[in-house]
């Protein structure tokens, strides 16, 4: 690395810094930027469903933990089929409060999505037509102040009005779910128009892509699968729905998913940093292809020269293998270093100032205090099982889905799943087991 001031380093880890943001990378900028080749398997898996769907109207479970890269992932699977398919893609937690997520407000949002994408993609639909289902969208969200014609500005207008109404209003949200609780069949019958007139406008099939569903507390998504799946699943399109990765060990969803989906159920791997028990080991050897995967993810984001020889591998180790918690460790490392350099005279000598191991500690263990703050006696208990098994005595228990939905615990998989406490958590556990 070249000989640089201190101002000058200051700009390189705050640009670092700021592309380090665990934003998602869900447009074709961010992707083009920061995106590395991650699962292919899994995205072609996902596109193969879509595409080879004998009626066009298959519903597939999308699966995978916290920050494993599933936004990236779907992002990416949208971008693959957008020219064959009429392609909506939104986050459920962008859309609707959370507190107000069910079935019927799911629904009436892929139907005002899927109106949305028309005007984002010119699609010509006529003007009459085009101009119920405006008025339809806006008695329902109680937005007739603007006055519903056919013109292009006027229906883009009123569709962000109603999308703005649908995020913060909560009486309208009360309103559309009461109207539709007991009258679903017609909600899905506007639904299925809605779909059916843009598939005819643009001649491609529809594809719903939603996200962040998998954000939901268990009781919501308990609620909407289990009680409520069969709405979900009427409308005559394909939609991709998340879930988190606990819902698949939920033993009244999962026979509920593959009844209903035909086992289209695709989980999202973590990438296994280590082999099955290696991690044990005093000195553990990782994966050498995660590891590569993992040094070209963080090198469209910061110059690897600011790292130290082990601190770099360090971070690596600290993350599990999951893509977020790379991420995250780098970016408070990142923040140090601008501290320590912001405490040095303008004329100081920073040409040894790196990402040291020392840095990667400090960064570290102010992530660890965040994870194990909200950790009581039983979830250590846990935690020191799955510690030394591999395993938890119960892997259907509340206490544990909760502790996996999370990132405490992370789920790998070889011909078996398996479990493993997250590396950030090993010393604290540890100290439980011996004391």
């Amino acid at each position: 690395m070249s000989q640089r001031t201190r101002n000058q380093l200051i700009e390189i880890f705050r640009e670092a810094a700021n592309n380090l943001e665990l934003f998602p990378l869900d447009n074709a900028s961010t992707l083009d930027r920061f995106a590395i080749e991650y699962d292919q398997e899994t995205l072609e898996e996902l596109a193969a469903l879509v595409e080879d769907s004998p009626s066009q109207s298959s519903k597939i479970i999308f699966s995978g933990h916290t920050g494993c890269g599933k936004s990236t992932l779907l992002a990416a699977l949208a971008r693959k089929l957008h020219d064959r398919f009429f392609v909506v893609r939104f986050s459920i937690a962008n859309t609707i409060e959370n507190a107000d997520v069910n079935h019927v407000t799911i629904l009436f949002t892929i139907a005002l999505k899927i109106m949305q994408e028309a005007e984002i993609q010119n699609v010509k639909i006529l003007p009459k037509t085009k101009e119920g289902l405006l008025n339809w969208f806006a008695k329902k969200t109680k937005s007739e102040e603007v006055k519903v014609t056919g013109e292009a500005s006027i229906g883009a207008k009123l569709l962000e009005l109603i999308g703005l109404k649908l995020k913060v209003d909560a009486v309208i949200r009360q309103e559309i779910k009461q109207e539709f609780e007991r009258k679903v069949s017609e909600l899905v019958a506007k639904l299925n128009e809605i779909a059916a007139i843009a598939n005819g406008a643009s001649g491609k099939n529809i594809l719903v892509i939603i996200d962040d569903i998998d954000k939901l507390e268990i009781p919501v998504i308990r609620d909407v699968f289990i009680n409520n799946i069969k709405a979900l699943f009427l409308p005559n399109l394909q939609i991709i729905y998340t879930l988190p990765i606990s819902a698949l060990h939920d033993k009244d969803i999962v026979p509920v998913l593959e009844t209903e989906t035909s086992d289209r159920i695709v989980p999202m791997r973590v990438l296994k940093l280590y082999k099955k028990g290696e991690s044990r080991h005093p000195d553990p050897t990782p994966v050498a292809e995660v590891v590569s995967t993992l040094e070209k993810l963080l090198a469209k984001r910061i110059d690897l020269e600011l790292f130290e020889p082990d601190a770099l591998q360090k971070v690596i180790a600290y993350s599990g293998g999951v893509l977020r918690e790379v991420i995250r460790i780098v970016q408070q490392s990142c923040r140090i270093c601008l501290r320590q350099l912001r405490s040095l005279p303008e004329d100081a000598d920073v040409s040894n100032l790196k990402i040291s191991l020392t840095v990667v500690e400090e960064a570290a263990n102010n992530l660890r205090l965040q994870m194990s703050r909200p950790l009581g006696k039983v979830d250590y208990e846990i935690l020191k099982t799955v510690y030394q098994n591999y395993a938890p005595d119960d892997p259907r228990d509340s206490e544990f889905l909760g502790l996996l939905k999370g990132l405490p615990v992370l789920e790998y998989r070889n011909a078996r799943e398996w479990h493993d406490v997250h590396p950030l958590l090993w010393q604290l556990v540890q100290e439980r087991l011996t004391s």
